[in-house]
């Protein structure tokens, strides 16, 4: 029964953008910290939001130091 409340409801979150999916994860959050458990099966919704919010997050690589972009090559291992 489960499968069929939070599996629809987990795709129309994974729609939205980061920064309102963030929204909705931290007011359920702090709405489950104030009243015990206010809507059924809330734990399963707040780990799927947070799975969505891990897999979200955008990794940029640092720049160098001297600000110069990387040596376009090949590495070989000598022995």
């Amino acid at each position: 029964m489960r499968y069929l409340l939070l599996g629809p409801m987990l795709r129309w979150l994974g729609r939205l953008s980061y920064p309102r999916l963030f929204a909705v994860t931290a007011a359920l959050f702090a709405l489950t910290l104030f009243v015990p458990d206010p809507i059924p099966l809330v734990d399963e919704l707040l780990l799927g939001l947070g799975t969505l919010l891990l897999a979200r997050v955008k990794r940029t690589d640092a720049p160098s130091p001297d600000g110069r972009p990387p040596i376009d090559g090949q590495a070989q291992r000598r022995r």
